[in-house]
């Protein structure tokens, strides 16, 4: 029996320090009062940094681990400390069931194969997919996947991360059933790979599942709020991520310019600030942080490495939902239900 009231924190992964951390989950507990914390690294700092956060320490363990996994550490290099690291022992408080889910700030990599190896995949999912809520000019962000877990994808991958997505979105989002579409080169039909246009086949026969399949989606209207859910592989869809935040740091940096170039224009800035202020709210990736690994058998939430206060806090939230809507539960029963009747379309590659 897992305990799903209680998220264990790696409290030394990421780029801002202890004191960062302990603060975003001092912020996150204001607003999940009724969930507890595992603090996991060491022990004597954790609890020095915890005298400033005196109500969270009254509703939080301390889990002491001797060792870090670096930023530049390699993966095969963290799975050998493991069972030593904050981030290796965080994830096996998940496996043993004594936290509904993990969330790290650390290297991406490393949490990714520490989690696939400690908790392993659910039955009929071939790989994991990691999955982010990206900001949209509609009514709801929208869920991105893969965004860097698996750069090469067959038809059977592309599939399950749709499926996956779907049921991510109808717990993020509240939806009853998302709009899922495939990221590619065009709407057309022919366009696109073999492995895009037959997942495009059977996600189009896909009619019995809790999610409404749209067809294809180019780049550019990534961020329109045409749809809810968007699927690709990992080295596209790392590519689109990547090309999001910079271009939404491009468009702050040149309003920034723009309005300290000259009086009129800083005059401009001050008239304009409430819209300016909403956009730069908007932008902000500490407002949408927190990406997850679907289809492992447990939560594990990335943070980003440079998230602020708020930036872990919003992680720790989206983790805390996931495991009250008990969204590994929700893609296990999904996957079922779309293998009993359109499994086959589909068979399982081999080597892969």
């Amino acid at each position: 029996m897992t305990d799903s009231s209680r998220i264990a924190v790696d409290a030394m992964g990421g780029d801002k320090g202890l004191a960062v951390m302990l603060a975003g989950v001092a912020r996150a507990r204001r607003n999940f009062p009724d969930m507890g914390f595992i603090l996991v690294g060491d022990e004597a700092q954790i609890r020095e940094g915890l005298q400033s956060h005196p109500n969270l320490s009254a509703n939080s363990e301390i889990v002491h681990a001797p060792e870090v996994v670096g930023s530049s550490d390699k993966a095969g290099q963290a799975l050998r400390r493991a069972k030593k690291t904050s981030m290796g022992i965080a994830i096996d408080l998940v496996k043993q069931g004594r936290a509904g889910a993990a969330v790290s700030s650390g290297n991406t990599g490393a949490l990714m194969a520490m989690a696939k190896l400690s908790l392993r995949m659910l039955p009929g999912i071939d790989r994991p997919a990691l999955a982010a809520m990206l900001p949209t000019l509609g009514d709801n962000d929208v869920v991105v996947l893969d965004l860097g877990a698996n750069t090469e994808c067959d038809t059977r991958n592309l599939v399950q991360f749709a499926v996956m997505g779907a049921a991510y979105a109808r717990t993020n989002l509240d939806l009853a059933s998302p709009r899922v579409a495939l990221l590619n080169i065009g709407s057309e039909d022919q366009k696109g790979t073999d492995e895009i246009r037959d997942a495009a086949q059977a996600l189009k026969a896909a009619t019995h599942l809790p999610m409404t399949f749209t067809g294809y989606i180019e780049g550019d209207k990534l961020s329109r709020g045409d749809v809810d859910v968007i699927v690709c592989d990992g080295f596209s869809g790392n590519i689109a991520l990547k090309t999001a935040e910079g271009t939404a740091r491009f468009v702050a940096d040149l309003l920034k310019r723009a309005f300290s170039s000259s009086i009129r224009s800083k005059i401009g800035f001050l008239i304009s600030k409430p819209a300016t202020e909403l956009l730069r709210h908007h932008l902000d990736p500490n407002v949408h942080n927190g990406a997850v690994f679907l289809g492992l058998n447990g939560i594990v939430v990335k943070s980003h490495g440079g998230a602020t206060e708020l930036g872990v806090a919003t992680a720790i939230a989206a983790a805390a939902k996931m495991v009250r809507d008990d969204l590994t539960r929700r893609i296990s029963e999904d996957l079922g239900n779309f293998e009993a009747e359109a499994g086959m379309l589909i068979p399982k590659a081999s080597g892969l």
